[in-house]
């Protein structure tokens, strides 16, 4: 489950044997959502609205990084980190 990005208290996850669609983890304290990349929707779970509204920006400044993780992952191949929200 390689974390591949955290900020303001949010961490980014994505774990190699998910199913599709392609997406990522967002963890908040005791939150958990999961976010599909392409397009960018909430598939499960929840988490405060101000932290949905960073991850929700996150993703989409970092869209191409993230499909290009999942791919990584789907072939066994390391995630890269990707930039926090600053």
């Amino acid at each position: 489950m390689p974390e591949i990005s955290r900020f303001f208290g949010i961490i980014i996850r994505m774990y190699f044997d998910d199913q599709s669609p392609p997406h990522f983890h967002a963890i908040y304290g005791n939150h958990e959502a999961q976010i599909a990349i392409n397009p960018i929707t909430i598939l499960r779970g929840s988490s405060p609205h101000r932290a949905k509204s960073m991850v929700i920006e996150w993703a989409a400044l970092h869209q191409k990084e993230l499909m290009q993780n999942w791919e990584s992952l789907r072939k066994d191949q390391p995630a890269q980190k990707i930039e926090p929200l600053e």
